[in-house]
């Protein structure tokens, strides 16, 4: 992708506010699918998007958790977003990538099939997650965004993570996160 990100477009992380919500609100948005289904996370969460390195498991975590890498130096653990949803587990493919993400201060990274995009979507074009009742949960989908006569889940990825027994695996006392944006997205 080669464009550089910069934190200072985005009060709530300048201001430390890292879990607020943006997405609802409209503006920049990385798609990325898995399976048929594209998905998007707000742009100002991600740090960079890497293809696919040797992930090194890690014992008696859930399924879900693929492992951590080793990204110039630093450990990062990283979550399998397909089996997080509940969706077939597939091969890596040449466009299998992570996306590292800002997460509890730390980075993280998922695995997505392919990524897609970034898209502006604005407010007017985000509704709201649809109840499906009480017995099921919607609070990790930000929004509905609607574009081109498609529709992409908005993902909040900070509850995305912490749902369902997402460990901070590698999340080490005095870790220092860097702002996110502060890297060039390389695809």
């Amino acid at each position: 992708m080669g464009k550089e990100l910069s934190s200072g477009e985005n009060p709530a992380i300048d201001e430390g506010r890292e879990d607020a919500p943006l997405g609802a609100q409209g503006g920049k948005f990385l798609t990325f699918f898995l399976g048929a289904e594209e998905y998007g996370l707000e742009i100002l969460r991600v740090f960079e998007i890497i293809g696919m390195l040797s992930i090194t498991p890690v014992p008696r975590t859930p399924a879900f958790i693929r492992g951590v890498v080793n990204l110039r130096g630093k450990v990062i653990p990283v979550v399998d977003l397909r089996l997080k949803f509940g969706m077939e587990p597939i091969r890596d493919t040449e466009e299998t990538c992570i996306i590292v993400v800002q997460f509890r201060g730390a980075e993280m990274g998922i695995v997505v099939d392919r990524v897609s995009e970034v898209l502006t979507i604005p407010a007017a074009q985000i509704d709201e997650p649809p109840a499906f009742g009480p017995d099921i949960n919607t609070d990790y989908i930000l929004g509905i965004g609607k574009t081109e006569g498609k529709v992409k889940l908005i993902l909040d990825i900070q509850r995305v993570l912490a749902a369902q027994g997402t460990v901070d695996i590698g999340l080490a006392k005095g870790t220092e996160a860097r702002q996110p944006g502060a890297e060039t997205l390389a695809a």
